[in-house]
């Protein structure tokens, strides 16, 4: 295991980075920042999972820093759901992901550790509010009533950040990444979201010789943001940004598809020849929220997204090959 102390680290030029916590570090972009990572890179990092300690658990999480003694922090771990989980079971998001906020960001002052990125969610902004959204908006009125829960939680650990900051001067950065997507996910029909749980009923219905049907009707928007890329735009926040506001990590607003149309690529990557049918009977949830990534593009010009078609491919391909052992 790495130390604490300062060594310089090709991840990127403005901070040396010594061990690297990361807090449900063997999801989706968990694995996305481990493969954005150097084999010497990845000695620094720690990733973290449920058989470490609870994080809702105040104790168990100091006895993971004390463990660790972090010097820099990349905070992932949430209660997550799709669309009808978060309708369901809006008390337990919003305790859980409370609890988990205050228990990291406590141990993270506590401990001394120099920087911590937290994740937020592109879902916890207002519902009715004008488009794209940027990083000023998020608290300008209330969220989507189907992930109050959720999106409550969320939006207080951007303000919990900031109180640390301005309070004991810590380095508390938060991001809000759009719809994530890729290996690793969680690919759960009843309580995942939305591109695995497609490809999982996708690969069911081509098993099965049936029809691929898709909840809602599929006209929906979203901004579809490859794991692997925000694994890099994690390492490129953790190394570079140090603004006490918020920053959007995301496609850009003309990258918006519609539901339907990721769907039918998942098809094509997945070569189902079957029917495809929208079941207009199930709730099709907020219908875009369609953000601005101007603030990234301004400080990180260069940077390069995977096309969606080749970033659902890989997805596709993967979750082919290991349907027996994923998460699902």
């Amino acid at each position: 295991m790495a130390s604490n102390e300062s060594t310089p680290s090709s991840v990127g030029e403005k901070e040396a980075l010594g061990t690297v916590l990361v807090t449900g570090g063997t999801g989706l972009v968990g694995h996305g920042i481990q493969a954005a990572l150097s084999p010497e890179e990845r000695e620094r990092f720690v990733f973290l999972s449920r058989k470490d300690g609870s994080l809702t658990n105040l104790e168990e999480t100091r006895a993971i820093f004390a463990k660790y003694r972090p010097t820099h922090c990349i905070h992932l771990a949430a209660k997550v759901g799709g669309l009808f989980y978060n309708l369901k079971y809006k008390v337990e998001f919003f305790r859980d992901n409370i609890a988990i906020n205050d228990n990291v960001l406590t141990c993270c002052k506590e401990f001394g550790v120099k920087k911590l990125v937290s994740c937020l969610s592109t879902c916890i902004f207002p519902d009715k509010t004008t488009y794209p959204i940027d990083e000023t908006m998020l608290h300008d009125g209330p969220p989507h009533p189907s992930n109050e829960g959720y999106a409550y939680a969320k939006r207080m650990l951007d303000v919990l950040s900031r109180a640390y900051n301005e309070q004991y001067g810590c380095r508390f950065m938060t991001v809000i990444p759009t719809n994530i997507f890729g290996e690793f996910d969680n690919f759960s029909i009843e309580n995942g979201h939305v591109i695995p749980g497609l490809m999982h009923k996708c690969y069911l219905a081509k098993k099965n010789k049936t029809d691929f049907t898709i909840w809602g009707s599929g006209t929906p928007l979203r901004q579809f943001l490859y794991a692997k890329d925000l694994g890099k735009l994690f390492l490129w926040t953790l190394k570079n940004y140090d603004e006490n506001e918020p920053i959007i990590l995301s496609v850009p607003p003309e990258a918006e598809v519609s539901i339907k149309d990721v769907a039918l690529a998942i098809a094509k990557a997945m070569k189902f020849e079957g029917n495809v049918v929208f079941d207009t009977s199930k709730a099709d949830g907020q219908f875009k929220k369609t953000a601005s990534n101007a603030k990234l593009m301004k400080l990180n010009p260069d940077f390069q997204f995977t096309p969606i078609e080749e970033a659902l491919r890989s997805s596709v391909e993967w979750f082919e090959a290991n349907f027996e052992t994923c998460r699902k």
